[in-house]
């Protein structure tokens, strides 16, 4: 199987030893605590699933500037995005302090329990000059319209680096327990199934008929054995359809239409980014770390808006260096039910053009399915329009 992702076996951080773990939690009750964001909660599960492997903590002020500046750590390995404790000066009391230990509580579950322990290499600062750089720099834009930018913003002006043991993974495996895989337990899965070559698609949206003939089409051009269909399953900007939603969708649609173990569907726990093209390097990487052998870029992938261009999240794999990863990219383009071909094209191979292709917007789907008007078929498998129809129809009443 494909190595982890910097190292010759994963790396995660969450506590399997159940004895070790209550310790730990015992320990947890007496320490210093802090309620982190939602975004440093996310992180703190995916180090603990091994998707982040092999990180062993939240990064210091040097290494997010090396990584806004180089995506690269100080000592030249690749890294994408930053992974960061950010919080506000006001939070911070006098027992947590540098060297201490302090239980980070989950803002995304009742009671707040404790996700991790972090022990506290360094307090910094983040001036907000230096913060709108690395802004700039990771997101390509300080416009607080963008999603990203506005979360980053609101975490706070100081930056508590250092390891951390994680002690639970929030809310994910009682809420998707379906669904919800660490990266270990679909290697894991991948070994059992007898694949070798796995193809990994992202997804934070339901699948149509455009991204069910994507994953055909890569599976086809590679000679994949198998296809991860990969979903996001933390917090997304408003307006997005909600995980459990999406997660009943492409159920349906993998049950119906794909042949027996080609398809094996998980969810990993973290909140979307939106940071386009440096997102897309950060998916590549934790789909290795998954056991995936290529992965699939498709057009405005992790993008929001019109921030990026069409193919930035595929150009930017052509700025690292080609030892970086291991993954392979699938390149996609824009995937369309074509008239004249009377099937789902990609528009770069089809001779045809915009008469001849099914265009729908986002807002025109939604208007559609709330009013109870079925989709396309060339569009959307009917059973999957149904399933979003109800949800539509719920949020209309």
């Amino acid at each position: 199987m494909i190595k982890p992702f910097g190292s010759d076996q994963l790396e995660p951080l969450y506590v399997e030893d159940d004895a070790r773990r209550a310790a730990l939690q015992t320990e947890a009750d007496d320490l210093p605590d802090l309620l982190v964001s939602s975004a440093a909660a996310a992180a703190a599960v995916m180090l603990g699933s091994g998707y982040f492997s092999p990180h062993k903590g939240f990064m210091n002020l040097a290494e997010l500037q090396s990584v806004a500046d180089h995506m690269q750590l100080p000592d030249g390995s690749l890294w994408p995005t930053p992974i960061a404790n950010i919080v506000s000066a006001a939070d911070l009391t006098d027992a947590i302090e540098p060297g201490a230990r302090v239980a980070l509580r989950d803002p995304n579950v009742e009671g707040h329990p404790v996700v991790a322990i972090q022990k506290i290499d360094a307090i910094e600062e983040l001036p907000a000059t230096q913060r709108d750089d690395i802004l700039q720099k990771v997101f390509g834009t300080l416009d607080d319209n963008h999603p990203g930018v506005a979360t980053f913003r609101a975490m706070g002006d100081c930056l508590l680096s250092g390891p951390i043991q994680v002690l639970n993974l929030s809310y994910f495996p009682t809420d998707f327990p379906d669904t919800f895989r660490t990266a270990g337990q679909i290697r894991a899965e991948i070994a059992e199934r007898g694949w070798e070559k796995v193809v990994a698609f992202q997804t934070r949206n339901p699948m149509h008929r455009a991204h069910e003939e994507l994953c055909r089409m890569a599976q086809e051009a590679v000679g994949a054995d198998g296809i991860l269909i990969h979903m996001l399953l933390g917090k997304l900007k408003a307006g997005d359809i909600p995980a459990d939603v999406r997660d009943a969708s492409i159920r349906k649609m993998v049950d119906l239409y794909f042949p027996d173990n080609t398809v094996m569907i998980a969810g990993y726990g973290f909140d979307m980014l939106y940071a386009g093209p440096r997102e897309a390097v950060l998916h590549a990487i934790f789909r290795q770390n998954s056991g995936c052998t290529h992965f699939i870029v498709g057009r405005d992938h992790a993008g929001v808006g019109d921030f990026y261009g069409p193919f930035d999240a595929q150009t930017i794999f052509d700025e690292i260096p080609a030892d970086a990863l291991q993954i392979e990219i699938f390149r996609g383009d824009h995937t369309v039910w074509c008239n004249a071909c009377n099937e789902v094209v990609m528009m770069r191979d089809c001779p045809h053009g915009p008469d001849d292709y099914l265009f729908l917007s986002g807002t025109k789907v939604r208007e559609m399915l709330a009013a109870g008007e079925s989709l396309p078929g060339e569009f959307a498998r009917p059973e999957v329009a149904e399933i979003l129809m109800h949800h539509y129809q719920a949020e209309e009443a």
